[in-house]
């Protein structure tokens, strides 16, 4: 196999780039080389996405049997149709790293491929869309829906889009997983927002660019509901985050309405919370079916805070500041119950 992965030098598109390596496939990368470095052994070229220059640069080191692409999060569509149109006779297939954010119904409504998605045009700027005023849908679902469409028109049937929720593991850049380690270090009582049994369904990134990689050499085409299909319940969650730090905190399950009069926002402070009815109802047995593989989330915790202890240093990034709970702020609510 040869593949071009747009991106390949942070959290998943490095663990897609090594993937690849470890099969033995010729990699090509291609990114501004601002973050992060390239893994030994690809052929890396450097430039900006949004440039036709610098696309048409890169069309000249294929063909390759598979694109996928991991860096247009916070692109518009019309950015992803330029770089889909300008390689879409340099490759077979491309794989898009997109988000259940797509699904109009999300986070209201259970999931699945069938559910209907956002509508956005394929050639739509940055200003497209609009988030609700509950925070559904989003303006960020909007643009990505319309990412979708933009690789659909430029690769038809060799068009696959991959829909995670939320992936965590070695490499964080967002910061969830790694603040909840951090807080079931710092031990005492932990606000925890209740029911304990809630199950979530995060991802591993490791199986995110393992089924990425089955993707790029199968011949599906078509969008995948990328969750972890068992989950775990967010008790559980926390217990495998006391037991990775060998900590002694005991969990407070707080109610959220409780929650909400204290003014705990939903998803940052308290991160991978939300209550909504669909947000961890996302069906994932196409995916399944087509090959992902899920380890327990009690192994990604272990491998995350062994990474984490060891100086493990993500990619700066903006969100990062946004989860976590001010210690103060806990402290009052606690001293509250």
């Amino acid at each position: 196999m040869r593949i071009l992965v747009i991106g390949g030098t942070w959290f998943l598109g490095k663990a897609i780039a090594e993937g690849a390596l470890s099969r033995g496939w010729d990699v090509t990368t291609f990114n501004r080389g601002r973050s992060g470095t390239d893994a030994p052994g690809v052929q890396p070229v450097h430039g900006d996405r949004t440039v036709q220059e610098d696309l048409q640069k890169l069309a000249q080191c294929g063909p390759w049997d598979a694109v996928i692409d991991t860096s247009s999060s916070e692109l518009a569509p019309r950015d992803v149709l330029l770089a889909s149109t300008t390689l879409q006779t340099r490759a077979q297939r491309w794989i898009h790293i997109s988000t259940v954010s797509v699904y109009a119904g999300w986070p209201n409504e259970p999931l699945t491929e069938d559910s209907p998605l956002l509508k956005c045009p394929a050639d739509a700027d940055e200003s497209f869309g609009y988030t609700g005023e509950d925070g559904s849908p989003t303006k960020y679902g909007f643009q990505k829906a319309g990412g979708e469409r933009a690789v659909a028109e430029a690769f038809g049937d060799g068009a696959v889009f991959l829909r995670p929720g939320v992936i965590i593991g070695p490499g964080e850049y967002v910061g969830r997983l790694p603040w909840w380690l951090e807080r079931a270090k710092r031990g005492g009582r932990i606000l925890a927002p209740a029911p304990a049994e809630q199950r979530i369904q995060p991802v591993d990134v490791r199986d995110v660019a393992a089924f990425a990689l089955h993707q790029a050499a199968a011949t599906s085409s078509g969008g995948f509901n990328v969750t972890h299909p068992e989950g775990i319940s967010f008790g559980g969650l926390l217990d495998e985050c006391l037991r990775a730090v060998e900590g002694d905190g005991t969990p407070l399950w707080m109610d959220p309405t409780v929650l909400a009069s204290h003014g705990v926002k939903q998803w940052t402070e308290l991160p991978l919370w939300r209550t909504h009815a669909g947000v961890w109802a996302v069906d994932s047995q196409r995916a399944v079916v087509a090959g992902l593989r899920c380890r327990p989330i009690a192994d990604t915790v272990r491998d995350t805070w062994q990474w984490w202890a060891a100086d493990g240093r993500p990619v700066d990034h903006p969100r990062w500041a946004e989860h976590g709970i001010a210690a103060e702020k806990e402290a009052r609510i606690l001293a509250s119950l």
